[in-house]
C-alpha cells in the first residue's frame, strides 16, 4: 500500500525570464514500511522533493498525497530530520526532545512525558547526556537529539534530508547504523535524501536516482539480506554489482568532462627559490627517493610535558609517485603533510625534497587545503595569477596568462575563468585551486583532505579532474584523505597511519591497478575490492582510539 504519492508534480521557483524549474514531472509511489533512499547530485531538487512530502512546499503542478489526501501543510505524521541541527542552545538533550512530546501528547502526564523522552532519548544512546545543553554536544550527538525529537512525534512517516552529510566519515557510519536498527525495530516508513552511494546501499529497500535536470531516473531494488554490515559488504559480489551500476548511471547522466582544449600550455620554465648552485646541481631531478621522510617526528610542548603526535614517520617517494596517508581523526595525517609543506616544525628528523632539505614554505611545494583559501573578491583567473606570476618572472604576460587559462580549462572552468570567487560553488572554488597548485608547476603537490567539504558525487568530478590532470604532468603527489575509495583510486601507494598520539606508519599498500583510472573501470576490477579489505581492516583494527597491542613499526620504505 503507498503511503506517499506524487502524481505528476513539478516544482518551480520565481517568474519569467528568472525562472528556474527544479522538478519535472515526478511521479512516485512510496510503499507504506518500506526504507526508500533518493539519491543525486546537488542542486537536482532532492531537498525541494523531501520538502514536498514534509508539506514544506506546494506543487506548482500535479499532487503530492498523504494516504490519498492531498497534502496541503506540515503534519505530525510526517517526521522531518534535516540537515542541521536546529538544537534549542539553551535547553537539554531532554529539554529538546520534551519540546516534541508536549506538542504532540499535551494529555499526556508529567510522569509519561518523561517517560517518552527517557525511551527516544535512550534511543538514540544519549542517555549519559541527557543533561547536556548543545554547545556541550559533538556534531553527532547533536544529530543523535534531532533524531530523538523527531522519533518522539511518532511520525508514520521519517524523512530525513541528508542529516549525516556535515559529519565525519566514522560518525556518519555509526548514526547510519542507529537509524537503520531504529527503522526495523518500529518499520516505520522512511524517505532518506543522500548523495552517498553506499550509505543508500547500506539502508535501502529501493534506490531511486534524481537526475541533474529534476526529472527521477533509474530505480535500483537493494535484495542484499539485512542486517548489513559495512565490512562484510565489501566481499557481497551482490553489493559490489549494485554499486557498479548505481556509480555507473550517476556518472554517465551527471559527470561529463567539461575539459576544453582551446589553449596550449607553453614552454616555461618555474623559477622557484632553491639556491643557484643547488638548482645547478639537481639539473635533471633525482629519480629515487625524490621526497625523503626520515625519522620524522612532531613534538608539541603542553602544561603536562611534551606530547609526541607523530613518531617516526619514515617514507620513501619517488618521482612522479602518488601517495595517499589514510587513517582516523587525530592520527597526525595533516601535521605530516604541514611538516612536508614547510608550514610546520619538524621536532625530529629531516624532510628532504630533490635532495635540497624542506625549510619554509615555497611555491615548489603547492598545497590545495581542505578549504580553497581564495581571495573573494578576485576573478578565477586573478586568484590563478598570484602564484604564477611568481613563479614565471621571466615569461611574458602573454604566456603567463596561457598557464593560467590552460589549467583554469583542465579543471572545467573555461566558462568561469573571470567570475568571482564569492559567487562560486564551494565545489567551483576547490577547482580554482586545484588549478592554482598545478599552474605552480612545483616539485611536489599536497593534498589535505582537498574534497573534504563537497557531497560525494561532486568529490567524484573533481577526483577525475584532479586524474586527469595529474595524468598529463606526473607531478609527485601527497594526499591527505578519510575516504578509502579515494586514496585507493587515485595512488600507488596507500600509507595508513596508527592512532595518535605517537602516530606513525601502521602499514603500506601497493596499489597496482591500471593507470589511467576512472571509477567506472576501477569498480570492476578483479583487484579493486581486495585492496579496498586492506585499508578497511587496518581502519576497523584502530576504529574508535584503539591501540593494538603490538604496533608494526614498518621499516623504512623505499618506493620499488
Amino acid at each position: 500500500m503507498s503511503i506517499l504519492t506524487f502524481d505528476n508534480v513539478s516544482k518551480g521557483f520565481g517568474q519569467g525570464l528568472t525562472r528556474s524549474e527544479v522538478l519535472k514531472h515526478i511521479n512516485l509511489d512510496v510503499k507504506e514500511g518500506e526504507f526508500l533512499v533518493l539519491l543525486g547530485f546537488s542542486g537536482s531538487g532532492k531537498t525541494t522533493l523531501i520538502n514536498l512530502m514534509a508539506g514544506l512546499e506546494t506543487p506548482s503542478e500535479g499532487t503530492v498525497s498523504f494516504k490519498g489526501k492531498p497534502i496541503t501543510g506540515p503534519g505530525p505524521e510526517r517526521g522531518l530530520i534535516f540537515q542541521s541541527y536546529s538544537l534549542m542552545p539553551w535547553l537539554t538533550v531532554s529539554g529538546n526532545v520534551r519540546l516534541a512530546v508536549d506538542t504532540i501528547f499535551p494529555g499526556l502526564s508529567n510522569a509519561e512525558k518523561e517517560a517518552k523522552v527517557d525511551h527516544y532519548v535512550g534511543m538514540v544512546g544519549l542517555s549519559h547526556a541527557a543533561a547536556r545543553r548543545p554547545a556541550e554536544l559533538s556534531g553527532g550527538m547533536r544529530q543523535r537529539v534531532n533524531v530523538a525529537r523527531a522519533l518522539a512525534m511518532n511520525p508514520e512517516v521519517l524523512l530525513l534530508d541528508e542529516p549525516l552529510s556535515a559529519l565525519d566519515a566514522l560518525t556518519r557510519a555509526n548514526l547510519a547504523d542507529e537509524i537503520e536498527h531504529i527503522w526495523e525495530a518500529d518499520q516505520k516508513t522512511c524517505v532518506l535524501i543522500t548523495n552517498d552511494v553506499d550509505e543508500a546501499i547500506l539502508l535501502a529497500d529501493r534506490i531511486i536516482a534524481l537526475n541533474p535536470d529534476g526529472t527521477l531516473g533509474q530505480e535500483f531494488t537493494v535484495t542484499i539480506p539485512r542486517p548489513r554490515d559495512r565490512i562484510a559488504m565489501n566481499t557481497d559480489d551482490g553489493f559490489k554489482m549494485l554499486r557498479a551500476r548505481v556509480t555507473k548511471y550517476l556518472m554517465d547522466v551527471g559527470i561529463e568532462s567539461k575539459a576544453e582544449g582551446t589553449k596550449v600550455l607553453p614552454n616555461v620554465m618555474p623559477i622557484h627559490s632553491v639556491p643557484a648552485a643547488v638548482a645547478k646541481a639537481q639539473e635533471g631531478m633525482i629519480e629515487d627517493r625524490f621526497l625523503d621522510f626520515s625519522q620524522i617526528h612532531k613534538i608539541y610542548p603542553t602544561p603536562k610535558g611534551p606530547l609526541t603526535v607523530v613518531e617516526n614517520f619514515d617514507l620513501k617517494v619517488n618521482r612522479g609517485e602518488f601517495i595517499s596517508i589514510i587513517g582516523h581523526s587525530g592520527c597526525g595525517k595533516s601535521t605530516v603533510l604541514t611538516m612536508a609543506a614547510g608550514l610546520n616544525d619538524i621536532s625530529k628528523g629531516v624532510i628532504k625534497l630533490d635532495g635540497y632539505e624542506v625549510r619554509g614554505a615555497d611555491p615548489e611545494r603547492a598545497v590545495v587545503f581542505q578549504s580553497p583559501n581564495l581571495f573573494p573578491w578576485l576573478t578565477a583567473k586573478e586568484n590563478v595569477a598570484i602564484g604564477v606570476d611568481k613563479v614565471y618572472p621571466k615569461a611574458s604576460q602573454a604566456e603567463r596568462q596561457d598557464v593560467i587559462e590552460y589549467y583554469l580549462e583542465r579543471v572545467g572552468l573555461a566558462d568561469a575563468m573571470d567570475k568571482e570567487a564569492a559567487s562560486m560553488s564551494n565545489g567551483m572554488k576547490q577547482r580554482v585551486g586545484i588549478a592554482r597548485a598545478f599552474a605552480l608547476s612545483p616539485k611536489l603537490l599536497l593534498l589535505d583532505e582537498p574534497f573534504g567539504m563537497l557531497d560525494s558525487l561532486t568529490r567524484w568530478e573533481l577526483q577525475e579532474v584532479l586524474m586527469e590532470v595529474w595524468e598529463r604532468t606526473k607531478v609527485t603527489a601527497i594526499c591527505v584523505t578519510h575516504d578509502v575509495d579515494e586514496a585507493i583510486l587515485l595512488s600507488d601507494r596507500v600509507v595508513m597511519m596508527t592512532n595518535g598520539p605517537q602516530a606513525t606508519i601502521g602499514k603500506i599498500t601497493d596499489v597496482k591497478l591500471p593507470r589511467p583510472r576512472t571509477r567506472k573501470a576501477l569498480l570492476e576490477h578483479p583487484d579493486y575490492y581486495h585492496y579496498r579489505q586492506e585499508v578497511l581492516d587496518f581502519l576497523e583494527e584502530y576504529e574508535h582510539g584503539a591501540k593494538p597491542k603490538s604496533i608494526p613499526t614498518p621499516k623504512a620504505v623505499a618506493a620499488e
